[in-house]
């Protein structure tokens, strides 16, 4: 199972809250076509939500760790019936997601009609 630092898992977390679950889980639990999909939302997208149909708390700390065991992945997050698991694709050793877009930059000042004149 893939372990992740605090700071990274609430990078992860912030990045899930737009995110809308990819695969849902009946209460007959874990099939291999369950698995199989997983995987594969996991290879194209690497952070995915999944939402489980089991009334049962235990059953459902139980299922997520056998999905995490499973499928090499770590657990982000894990309210209600809703898991957060992440899995770095093939090659990339956990590369950390740029945030660079989101920082507020120095804004440079409009010139007024009057710095013209001068």
């Amino acid at each position: 199972m893939l372990s992740l630092t605090i700071a990274r898992r609430r990078e992860l977390k912030a990045l899930s809250h737009s995110l809308h679950p990819v695969v849902m889980i009946g209460k007959s639990g874990l099939s291999d076509s369950v698995i199989n999909e997983l995987n594969r939302a996991l290879d194209s997208h690497e952070l995915i939500k999944i939402k489980a149909q089991i009334d049962d708390r235990l059953a459902r700390n139980a299922l997520l760790e056998e999905i995490c065991d499973k499928l090499d992945s770590a657990a982000v997050q894990h309210i209600g019936k809703i898991f957060v698991i992440y899995r770095p694709k093939a090659g990339t050793a956990d590369a950390k997601v740029d945030f660079s877009g989101n920082k507020k930059t120095k804004r440079i000042p409009f010139r007024t009609k009057r710095s013209y004149q001068n």
